[in-house]
């Protein structure tokens, strides 16, 4: 007699936008979901085909670990909502899971970035009808006045979206937004009412790695063993504070050798190009894609990280891993990175982007850090838990 075939319930993933570091929460999902053995299927764009991520789990061609790609609908009828980055988001991802429920049975819907469409919630509802979801946020904001934390003083635009908020963790379905921000949960459990989603801290993670022997991976870098390196790394936008630094280093007597690691939006590599002959020592860029071995290589062969970034409020795995490999950063005062700076004392803060400030923080840098009082408890109390071993675990909680 035939028997028969029950399909898996699949956790279903949606990340429209595979650049920066979004397809690392991507794949740290995936990988969770393959460790606890709940089969899972990734849907993005057509256009990330060609992605890194993309290729790896087509070639390896798992039952479990699935990719699928779904373009937005070409709509005439709605310019106007169009417009509306929250409705046009809302509008991709419920087509999203519309067609992939339709093969496939979903059980749970995870979403790496849930900022995309999270304010037009109270309006929209949920894009996943009655399938219950896990969200993660990065860009709230709107609290930070409240609990100390440098950030636009907007208080008309920040009630509005505190309201909104209130109401968005009220939407039926959502049954966890966990936020890279550990002063919103303690917010949400003082201000949103007890029919809300939980709100609960998952620490931003940076891939496990432990410091090379700074010597070993300076020559494997072909770096100067003498002398001093300040690493700027990741996506290298302006927004990184790069033109500002690479001013500030231009006027310096005794500079130590830049580091620009990772690849630039288009604006950045034009301004690199012609200022790059105006910085001495001649700097070291690595424009392209930094693979694990090198990444681990370029933070224990350089003295310090630069994290002097322009209207960034939010977390940073750059600030983590500079932490792992005890290397004192500089750092703007604004947004989540400002404040785990000050907390944990990781190096000196900047008040502004000055050349005189930068000039000044970074021959502090140079000269008396990491200060040799800090106690272990003082810095790992915050910090410490900034792994991926723990990300995995706090997810895999949300979604048992």
């Amino acid at each position: 007699m035939p028997t028969d075939v029950i399909e898996p319930d699949f956790v279903l993933i949606v990340e429209p936008n595979l650049t920066g570091h979004r397809w690392r929460y991507v794949e740290w999902t995936m990988q969770a979901c393959a460790e606890a053995g709940h089969p899972c299927i990734l849907v993005t764009e057509c256009a990330n085909e060609d992605h890194r991520l993309a290729k790896q789990i087509t070639a390896a061609n798992r039952p479990d670990q699935q990719i699928a790609f779904v373009d937005p609908e070409e709509s005439r009828t709605h310019r106007l909502r169009e417009r509306n980055q929250y409705w046009r988001f809302h509008n991709y991802f419920q087509r999203a899971y519309r067609i992939l429920s339709r093969t496939q049975s979903i059980r749970l819907v995870v979403v790496p970035y849930a900022d995309y469409f999270f304010n037009g919630l109270p309006f929209l509802g949920s894009p996943f009808g009655k399938t219950p979801w896990i969200g993660i946020t990065m860009r709230s904001t709107f609290h930070h006045h409240k609990v100390g934390i440098k950030a636009p003083d907007r208080p008309f635009v920040n009630a509005i979206k505190a309201q909104l908020f209130k109401r968005a963790v009220r939407t039926a379905g959502l049954r966890t937004l966990l936020s890279i921000d550990p002063t919103l949960p303690e917010w949400a459990a003082l201000n949103t009412s007890k029919d809300s989603a939980k709100v609960a801290y998952v620490a931003d993670p940076f891939p496990d790695e432990r410091a090379e022997d700074p010597a070993l991976a300076r020559e494997r870098l072909g770096l100067d063993p003498k002398q001093r390196y300040l690493l700027v790394y990741g996506a290298i936008t302006e927004r990184k504070g790069i033109y500002e630094l690479v001013h500030a280093m231009t006027r310096l007597e005794h500079a130590p050798t830049l580091i620009v690691a990772g690849e630039q939006d288009a604006s950045t590599r034009h301004f690199m190009r012609n200022h790059i002959r105006s910085l001495t020592p001649a700097p070291l860029v690595l424009d392209s894609f930094i693979s694990n071995d090198t990444e681990r290589d370029l933070f224990s062969a350089c003295d310090a990280v630069w994290l002097g970034y322009k209207g960034h409020y939010g977390m940073s795995g750059v600030l983590v891993q500079a932490y792992r490999f005890d290397k004192p950063i500089i750092a703007t005062e604004d947004g989540l990175i400002g404040w785990f700076s000050r907390r944990c004392e990781l190096g000196p803060i900047l008040s502004d982007l000055s050349s005189a400030s930068i000039g000044k923080a970074i021959a502090e840098t140079m000269t008396s850090w990491p200060h040799e009082h800090l106690t272990a408890s003082s810095r790992d109390n915050l910090l410490s838990r900034h792994t991926l071993g723990e990300f995995k675990q706090t997810l895999l909680q949300q979604m048992a």
